[in-house]
């Protein structure tokens, strides 16, 4: 189990049939650290209990977690068969401006990782999880800007603000650094070939 979860990143033959993944508390991909300690507890908890253990367990964790998770820092997630594209982010217009100007380039990866995520699911969750959860995640972006949105702009636009600004200077500098490694490539190739003889 511990070498199929980790080389499938969270999904077992039986995981694959029935739609669900595991993944990290964070939300990334299970590593081998995390699927060897679920393995090495799921001996105890699901072999040695006939899984009473792990039944109680996720019956009294709201995300639905045995014991295996719990020490792993992992849950299993329901994933939709045939996954469809991420809806594109767009720049909501009125901070459109602030966005241009505002220093972000601090902002960890696994951060705007989980709020990209979340904007991908609005659509689906409970309005007071999904403010909830929206405004954990601005409050946790928002020491990474600098200066900060202006004053009541709802946490969404602010963490789609945030992505879209990042996405688009992580695409400009790539643009920029292809046109440089062009030109080094031409100036490199103009360069005679053999050291003249003096």
């Amino acid at each position: 189990p511990t070498v199929v979860e980790t080389l499938t990143r969270g999904r077992s033959l039986g995981k694959l049939a029935t739609g669900v993944r595991v993944v990290r508390d964070d939300g990334g991909p299970v590593r081998l650290r995390h699927a060897l300690v679920r393995a090495l507890v799921g001996v105890g908890e699901l072999w040695f209990t006939a899984g009473s253990l792990a039944i109680i367990s996720a019956a009294v964790n709201r995300r639905g977690k045995r014991l295996g998770d719990l020490l792993a820092g992992t849950y299993a997630v329901r994933v939709r068969d045939g996954a469809r594209a991420e809806p594109p982010l767009i720049m909501p217009p009125e901070l459109a401006h602030w966005a241009r100007t505002a220093d972000i380039r601090a902002l960890p990866d696994g951060l705007g990782l989980a709020a990209r995520r979340f904007l991908a699911r609005t659509g689906t969750m409970s309005p007071a999880p999904r403010a909830r959860l929206g405004t954990d995640l601005a409050a946790r972006v928002e020491p990474y800007v600098s200066p900060p949105a202006p004053w009541g702009t709802h946490p969404e636009r602010f963490l789609a603000a945030v992505l879209v600004a990042r996405r688009d200077r992580e695409y400009e500098s790539g643009l920029r650094s292809q046109a440089r490694q062009n030109e080094d490539r031409d100036r490199l190739r103009a360069l005679p070939h053999e050291i003249p003889e003096g």
